[in-house]
């Protein structure tokens, strides 16, 4: 066996505090044991190695013994493993304990958490509001008291656990706990159920919440209520509750991101010869100037008449695409004023329907083109 020195074995200083030689001898059995590097001569000598510096160490007698004589002080107890000192097993199941609720301790467990789905309109979803929801919600059972057994009776301590809730299932030289698959956690088994739960400790009931729906939030938004979800069975913190917001369609408002988009139907006088409009917002009507010779699709945009957003910032605007109505349901003397109307169109070339020339122009070119 080496002579090496055992602070320098484990990579500690001499002051190493038992914390700081457990954190390193865990380091050194985890790199170095056996069932991870099989037939490796050389790693078993420094599992082994570890393992002798670990227990000299790690007992209070035996390292003082050795800091005053080293290795000639502690050599009659070398390789043995008594003097007290924590054993690989001890150090691990304190790792595999504080990873799984180890420790004789039965582990609480937190609620689940829960969604609820909440539909509003347009105008909440931007100005903000508060709403009320109502959903189901556990409370602890009257009759039983929360035990799950029936009056005058009592849950026996589960056998399997120990009532613990957890068993522990060894895997090569791991030691791995896991969920008591006869009480299911909770440490306890009942013989005669309580009527009133039926075995569960828990009955349901209707609770209703106030949701504050901040101004900005869309579809996909989700609200927290911190400890509004499922209790825990076994005391547990409870769970969280998440409010999904869903934003109803408007009949005259859009939505892309920030800003509101509305259509707004002109006629074709208006367009020709432009006008002035009253358009709506979510705060109230404005004025809308549309210069002379708009044309179908143009947007307009009404800076700051939109959606402030949820997280901050500068305010969307609305954009309001107006859209040219042609006359429907004409009577004779529109028809023929109408008539007028193109002839004095049409004698003036492309001044009048720049764009319409410019198309005709490019098709007849196009079939130019084909013929040559």
């Amino acid at each position: 066996m080496s002579k090496r020195d055992y602070y320098e074995i484990l990579g500690v200083s001499q002051n190493a505090s038992e914390g700081d030689l457990k954190k390193a001898y865990r380091r050194l059995a985890m790199k170095y044991h056996p069932d991870r590097n099989p037939d490796d001569q050389i790693a078993e000598e420094k599992f082994k190695e570890a393992k002798v510096a670990f227990e000299v160490l790690n007992d209070p007698q035996r390292r003082a013994a050795y800091d005053q004589f080293g290795h000639a002080g502690v050599d009659s107890s070398m390789g043995g493993g008594g003097g007290g000192g924590a054993t690989f097993s001890d150090i691990f199941g304190d790792v595999f304990g504080d990873i799984f609720g180890g420790g004789g301790r039965q582990r609480s467990y937190r609620g689940a958490d829960l969604q609820y789905n909440l539909e509003t309109s347009l105008e909440d979803a931007v100005m903000g509001t508060t709403a009320k929801i109502r959903l189901p919600s556990k409370v602890r059972c009257d009759t039983c008291g929360g035990s799950g057994a029936k009056a005058g009776t009592r849950p026996d301590t589960c056998r399997t656990c120990g009532g613990v809730g957890q068993v522990r299932m060894q895997q090569g030289f791991f030691s791995v706990q896991q969920t008591c698959p006869t009480c299911r956690g909770a440490g306890k088994t009942i013989s005669e159920p309580c009527v009133g739960c039926r075995g569960s400790g828990w009955t349901e009931e209707q609770k209703t919440l106030s949701v504050k729906i901040p101004a900005g939030v869309d579809s996909g938004d989700r609200i927290r209520l911190a400890g509004e979800g499922e209790i825990s069975a076994n005391g547990g913190t409870p769970g969280d509750l998440y409010v999904q917001i869903a934003v109803r369609p408007h009949p005259i408002f859009g939505r892309e991101g920030e800003d509101l988009i509305c259509e707004v139907p002109i006629g074709f006088a208006t367009a020709a010869l432009g006008g002035e409009l009253e358009v709506p917002t979510l705060d109230g009507r404005v004025k809308l100037k549309i210069p002379a010779g708009t044309q179908s699709e143009k947007v307009f945009r009404l800076r700051g008449k939109g959606v402030r957003p949820v997280r901050g910032g500068a305010t969307g605007d609305l954009r309001c695409k107006v859209r040219v109505e042609t006359p429907v349901n004409l009577t004779g003397k529109q028809r023929e004023l109408l008539k007028e109307f193109e002839a004095t169109i049409s004698s003036g070339g492309s001044k009048h329907s720049p764009q319409e020339r410019s198309w005709l122009d490019g098709v007849k070119s196009f079939f130019d083109d084909m013929r040559a």
